[in-house]
Order: structure tokens, then C-alpha cells, then sequence
């Protein structure tokens, strides 16, 4: 197939990209820059210029690909609200190009917000009321006419990153020690960035429209874990802080940081046959070097 992945240069697109390309499918990529046209030629994909609020660029590249990969998101949390709307309005101008041609459209949502306080599953409803409604706009399309699928996604690692972990770990570089609320029993999931990006292909071979699929391999990974390898790659102490400081230490990572958000992906592995063969999240973090400290 010919598809068209938005964010294809980026953590987790270059990897989508090399592994559609790797399985015979022809990768049109959105580059904003010369410096991700320059990273999309050397992974061997096509390159179509445009942006995110480049409604046009967008329109043009889904209706002149075979399947459409939604994977980029401005990941700004002090203007999240703002680039929530960027959002939905990118998947929308894509969507209704893709109306009633019955053609994979998959955008990514995230498995920390989902069910806060339990394992979620698949089949839990999106939470209502967050800034970003990416699964929530492209999954209205199943009623249109469009194969379209959301993927969640955890804290995809690899490479020195390891989602909203690297925030955390300049958090505690700029206040010198690494901390977690509470008892830090809190726990948020994760992947290695290969294996999402192997599930982002069987859900374009495979998936079903109206679908949500969690590209979980770590169920949950205690924020305690977390700040304590953060702790030791940075040489500092690690600390317990109480709920109603979290705000004054985290800042607009302080939500996050006290969430709960562990998610199956019992139901994705049945469906898909999707098997998590990477690195798991504490082994990959913790190994020396990795947030190249």
C-alpha cells in the first residue's frame, strides 16, 4: 500500500517507516522541514511537504494514499489545549477526504488517561473532557465510510527516550533530586518503540474499523521504579513528596506524575497477533548510558 504517515520523521514515525518499508508497503511522509526531508530520503520513503495546520497539504496527501498514518502531535503541554485543536482539526481535513473509499485511517491516542486507577482494556471509552480528542475525531470516520482505527500508545522507549520518563528526568536535573508522590505504587505503561511500530503495521494489514488497540507491552512500571533509575542515572537522591506539593515540584507535568494508568493489551494481542519481542521498559532504561548521562 501507499501510505501517508504525518510525523513519519519523528521517535516513533522513523520506526513506522522503516517497518512498513521493511514489509513492502511505499511510505509517503509529512516533512514540515528540510531536516525531516532529509531524515525521510535516507529511510528510503517519499516526501510530502506541508504541516499540521497545513489543512491542504493534509487533504492531498490522504487522498492520494492507499491508508493514511496520523502520528504527529505538538507535544507542548503548556499550550495542550491549543495543539489538542490542531489536532482535530488535521484528522478531521483527512477524514472527510477519506468519506466512503473504505481506506485504513489510523490515529494514535494515548493508555495513561484511559482508566485512571485500573488496568484499561480496549474496549474502554476514551475519557471525555481532555484537551486532545485524536481517537475520539478519527474514529467517528468507522461511520463514514473509513477503516478507521486508533492505536494508544504508553511510554515508548528506545534510544535515550522514553515518553513522558524524559521529562520527568529534567525535572529532577533542575531540582536535584528525583522524586514521586506519595507511596509511588502509581503506575504508567509502556513499549518499546519497535514494537508499536509493528503494530501500527498489522492494524493497517489487519485491523477492524471503530477499533482501539494498545500497543502495551509493560502492563504498568511503578513511578517509584521510575524515579529511582532516573535517580541513579543522574546521580541524585531519590525522594517521596507529598500530593500537595506536586504542583510546586512537577509543574504541568503534575497531573501525569500522579496518575495511575496501567492498560492491557490482552484483547490487541488476540486480535492482531501482536507480540512484544523488545526490551521491556525497566531493563531498557536502566541500562548505563541510555538518557546519555
Amino acid at each position: 500500500m501507499r501510505v501517508f504517515v504525518t510525523g513519519a520523521a519523528g521517535f516513533i514515525g522513523t520506526a513506522t517507516t522503516r517497518e512498513l518499508i521493511a514489509n513492502r508497503h511505499e511510505v509517503v511522509g509529512l516533512a514540515r522541514s528540510d531536516a525531516n526531508v532529509q531524515t525521510l530520503e535516507k529511510l528510503g520513503a517519499k516526501i510530502h511537504r506541508g504541516a499540521l495546520d497545513d489543512l491542504e497539504s493534509l487533504r492531498k496527501g490522504a487522498e492520494e494514499s492507499d491508508a493514511t498514518i496520523h502520528l504527529a502531535f505538538i507535544h507542548d503541554f503548556t499550550k495542550f489545549a491549543e495543539n489538542g485543536e490542531i489536532d482535530r482539526r488535521a484528522i478531521e481535513a483527512m477524514g472527510k477526504k477519506l468519506a466512503g473509499t473504505d481506506k485504513p485511517f489510523i490515529v494514535t491516542s494515548g493508555t495513561l488517561l484511559v482508566a485512571p486507577g485500573r488496568i484499561a482494556t480496549e474496549t474502554d471509552p476514551v475519557a471525555p473532557g481532555l484537551p486532545r480528542v485524536s481517537e475520539t475525531a478519527g474514529l467517528a470516520f468507522a461511520a463514514r465510510g473509513v477503516r478507521a482505527m486508533a492505536i494508544r500508545l504508553p511510554q515508548v522507549h528506545d534510544a535515550g527516550k522514553c515518553g513522558l520518563v524524559n521529562w520527568l528526568l529534567e525535572i529532577a536535573r533542575e531540582k536535584g533530586v528525583s522524586a514521586y508522590i506519595g507511596d509511588g505504587q502509581n503506575r504508567w505503561s509502556g513499549a518499546h518503540r519497535k514494537d508499536v511500530a509493528r503494530l501500527y503495521r498489522l492494524a493497517l494489514e489487519n485491523g477492524k474499523a471503530g477499533t482501539s488497540y494498545h500497543a502495551v507491552a509493560d502492563e504498568g512500571v511503578t513511578m517509584r521504579d521510575i524515579a529511582e533509575i532516573i535517580g541513579r542515572h543522574l546521580n541524585l537522591p531519590v525522594a517521596s513528596i507529598p500530593r500537595e506539593q506536586a504542583g510546586a515540584h512537577f509543574g504541568t507535568m503534575a497531573m501525569f506524575a500522579a496518575m495511575d494508568g496501567p492498560a492491557s493489551s490482552a484483547l490487541t494481542r488476540q486480535w492482531l497477533g501482536w507480540k512484544p519481542a523488545e526490551l521491556g521498559m525497566i531493563a531498557d532504561i536502566s541500562r548505563p548510558g541510555f538518557f546519555g548521562v
